[in-house]
């Protein structure tokens, strides 16, 4: 008798039956006879076309010893069925399979531990056969459920949950490269398979005790290792997983990652977050990066409303993730980064604002603990905008730095900026700073082969116009910016803190020579950056380290850019900014007054040891020395302390304590240097920048004024008109001789331009435009055809220049003026 059946009966039995039959003993302890297996190998190896049956049959019989119990049983058909596998690579081989995969889907379903972990060990073995030809019907949909479910196996007994987990790994694992190598690979990536298969993985990745030390490139863990720890063994499958992962289903591959951090709240703490996609960007293949920080991006969006925290959180992972790819490429993603980042910086400082205004009057911890977490979002959003910048290459860097000072909100202005319409004011100046103080980081470490690269012009003006807001931390970006751009040779750190510095050889400055693209520079820009630096000196809430920032601004140009031209104009601006705290025409605080001197000090004695000229030298010691003595407090390291005595006034100060031009002019004429523009005090260029920065401007609104004389036409006689002499020409060119009434009155008429309506403007300019013509029209009919006795002189002023040259006679009009 074999399997119950009559020796009669048997012999009819087809043979692939009995030979089926025989590999079984009596004893399942006795194991698979092996010389009827060999029998059974031969036979199918011979006739292929029985594959199909002798799998058949096999999955019979294990299904009948699974539902009886019969596990020895079960251990030698799936035994068999292995060697089977593993004997026949044929065409014939295919229904073989099915049956197979049949025997091992009914292990995995039968619940029994050592039943699941048998029918997966036959998978592994399985999936690691190349077949022939590709099969188009077969799909793996249950193994891949069914390893998944494995995979969050939580048994009460550890070991054996423990077993289970490793088998699931091991099993999606098989899946995984069963399918790659297939031609029909593509089904495995479909979002319902990478909905199971991922999220399984992560969860067992999370119990990795030790996650710092797999943040970097794959690791290589024993073979032992990998067996025993399921998270190991997890973190590679995952890595292989998306180390196979193509242009097109990259994607699928990583939304599942976000959805895992999603449910179990992972983002704040962010630990595992920021491993996961370290693990991500350093396995798939570089040119993929920016798929990875483009689903960052968008989840990002897709979280906006969440908590401060958990924004910060995907921000970090942002940044790790563009850590790494900034090393490779990122391709289309740089512009779509930072545009992503800057608006959600607005919308952070949009909460703020909000949360702020919400609780104005009742502080309480929450709204300040708020608060602080939207300062959190805002750092690392600056951390990752200037880690990124930094990190790429020269040329995109520049257009990078373009493209944020391009976003920075200007006041009075409509621009491509963020906008901040509806923030206000104080919105729009934590806008300001926060961009700032990310293009600082941006251009740190930026070394430009000359200043017009570091400098173009559609840069350095944008740049330079919040270097004349009201406001002490604007201007301190601003300088730390242009230093950022300016020091090619890494000087700054030398010059750190304003001093009177003994021996500048001392500090071994690095400088080369001055270029001539450099020297280009400086003959149209130079007035530019002088320009905001004599603005900068005369800001009344200018503290210590904004006069530190400003020696360092003129060092550095003396360094890198000075020649001997430059040279004299540094020299006259030095002059200029010392006659701002003698003269005080805007009222500066004595420190302020005493701070522009030390400043004037600290450069003069700087500048005269970089060009070695001794009696030059001579003069600016002579001078510390006496102020030492005398008024040390017109010294950075007297003025600068917690507790400084400053005087009342500096009117009867002698001039032994000021830097004199003529000496300066006799010092340096007797070296060869053209003193000649010693001679002409520095004044600022004239620009627009002022209206631009919401400030007083020192620019005059230019203005046509016509003034008749009275005389004996009655008709045409207006009232209040004023004879003009010489004495009130000469006061209306002077611009520093202006009441403060017209001050005023020039003030709200550039102030009515920035608020008031465009359409009224415009109506406004015409009807004046319109007076204008008629009035000129007037004065020139009068011109042509004169009256037998003129009586005076028509005065035409516009801005510094008059002329008088238009013979007027007995009419009046009133002034007109044209803004």
């Amino acid at each position: 008798f074999s399997a119950g059946v009559c020796c009669c009966c048997a012999a009819l039995r087809p043979r692939y039956k009995r030979l089926v039959d025989n590999i079984f003993p009596e004893d399942p302890k006795d194991g698979l006879v092996k010389a009827d297996m060999e029998k059974l190998t031969f036979y199918a190896v011979s006739a292929p076309e029985k594959l199909d049956r002798i799998g058949a049959y096999l999955a019979e019989r294990l299904s009948r010893d699974v539902v009886r119990h019969r596990y020895g049983y079960v251990l030698i058909a799936m035994e068999a069925l292995d060697q089977l596998l593993m004997a026949c690579h044929s065409q014939s081989i295919k229904p073989f399979v099915e049956s197979f995969l049949h025997m091992v889907a009914k292990l995995l379903e039968s619940g029994e531990p050592k039943l699941q972990v048998l029918g997966t060990n036959s998978f592994v073995k399985f999936a690691n056969i190349e077949e022939d030809t590709p099969s188009y019907h077969r799909r793996y949909d249950f193994f891949v459920s069914q390893f998944s479910a494995m995979c969050h196996s939580c048994d009460h007994d550890p070991e054996i949950q423990t077993e289970i987990r490793i088998a699931g790994i091991r099993g999606i694992q098989g899946v995984v490269r069963k399918t790659v190598n297939d031609e029909l690979r593509a089904t495995i990536w479909e979002p319902q398979h990478m909905d199971k298969i991922v999220p399984s993985l992560l969860f067992n990745m999370q119990k990795i005790e030790d996650i710092d030390s797999r943040i970097g490139p794959p690791s290589s863990p024993t073979g032992g290792e990998k067996e025993e720890n399921p998270a190991l063994l997890a973190e590679n499958c995952f890595r292989e997983l998306l180390g196979r992962a193509t242009y097109g289903n990259m994607n699928n591959a990583v939304r599942p990652v976000f959805a895992h951090l999603d449910h179990h709240r992972l983002w704040d703490p962010n630990e595992f977050a920021v491993s996961c996609f370290k693990i991500i960007m350093y396995s798939i293949q570089a040119q993929y990066s920016h798929h990875v920080i483009q689903e960052i991006l968008g989840h990002l969006d897709v979280r906006k409303r969440d908590s401060p925290r958990v924004r910060a959180g995907i921000i970090q992972v942002l940044l790790e993730a563009v850590a790494i790819a900034a090393k490779g490429s990122v391709g289309p993603t740089v512009l779509e980064v930072f545009n992503t980042l800057l608006k959600h910086l607005r919308i952070s400082v949009e909460f703020e604002l909000g949360d702020r205004r919400s609780s104005a009057g009742s502080a309480t911890f929450s709204t300040s603990s708020k608060e602080s977490d939207e300062r959190i979002v805002q750092n690392a959003i600056i951390q990752t905008i200037g880690f990124f910048g930094s990190n790429l290459p020269d040329y995109q860097r520049s257009e990078i730095m373009m493209f944020i000072m391009g976003k920075v909100p200007v006041l009075g202005t409509i621009s491509q900026s963020l906008d901040t319409s509806h923030l206000g004011d104080l919105g729009t100046r934590r806008i300001q700073i926060m961009l700032l103080r990310s293009l600082l980081m941006v251009t740190s470490g930026y070394k430009a082969t000359t200043v017009t690269n570091a400098l173009p012009p559609p840069f350095l003006d944008p740049l330079l116009s919040p270097s004349l807001m009201e406001d002490s931390e604007l201007r301190q970006l601003v300088l730390e910016i242009l230093h950022n751009l300016i020091d090619r040779h890494d000087n700054r750190a030398k010059l750190r803190g304003i001093r009177i510095i003994p021996d500048v050889s001392d500090l071994k400055i690095k400088r080369d020579k001055i270029s001539r693209q450099d020297v280009s520079f400086m003959k149209k820009h130079g007035q530019q950056l002088y320009r905001h630096i004599y603005l900068g000196c005369k800001e009344e809430d200018n503290v210590q380290k904004n006069f530190e920032l400003l020696f360092t601004s003129l060092a550095l140009t003396t360094i890198e850019l000075a020649n001997e031209e430059v040279v004299i104009d540094l020299i006259r601006l030095a002059i200029a900014l010392q006659d701002i705290a003698i003269i005080n025409e805007d009222n500066l605080p004595m420190f302020n007054r005493c701070g522009v001197m030390a400043l004037v000090a600290a450069y003069l004695n700087f500048l005269s040891q970089m060009i070695a000229v001794p009696a030059f030298c001579q003069h600016v010691s002579k001078v510390i020395e006496t102020r030492s003595l005398e008024a040390s407090y017109f010294l950075p390291e007297t003025i600068f302390k917690d507790k400084c005595n400053l005087p009342k006034s500096l009117e009867k100060h002698e001039k032994d304590l000021f830097f004199l031009t003529n000496k300066i002019a006799e010092s340096l004429g007797g070296s060869g240097y053209s003193v000649e523009r010693l001679s002409v005090p520095y004044v600022p260029q004239v620009t627009d920048e002022d209206r631009l920065s919401r400030r007083k401007s020192i620019v005059d609104t230019v203005s046509i004024q016509v003034d008749i004389l009275p005389g004996n036409n009655t008709d045409d006689k207006v009232d209040n008109t004023e004879e003009i002499t010489f004495e009130a020409l000469k006061k209306a060119i002077d611009n520093n001789g202006l009441e403060e009434q017209e001050k005023e009155k020039r003030r709200l008429v550039i102030e009515k331009f920035q608020k008031a309506p465009f359409e009224e403007i415009a109506a406004q300019c015409e009807t004046k435009a319109n007076l204008l013509h008629d009035r000129l029209a007037q004065i020139l009919e009068l011109t042509i055809r004169p009256p037998p006795s003129p009586s005076g002189t028509m005065t035409i002023t516009a801005g510094h220049a008059h002329y008088q040259s238009v013979p007027v006679y007995e009419m009046k009009f009133p002034d007109l003026c044209v803004y």
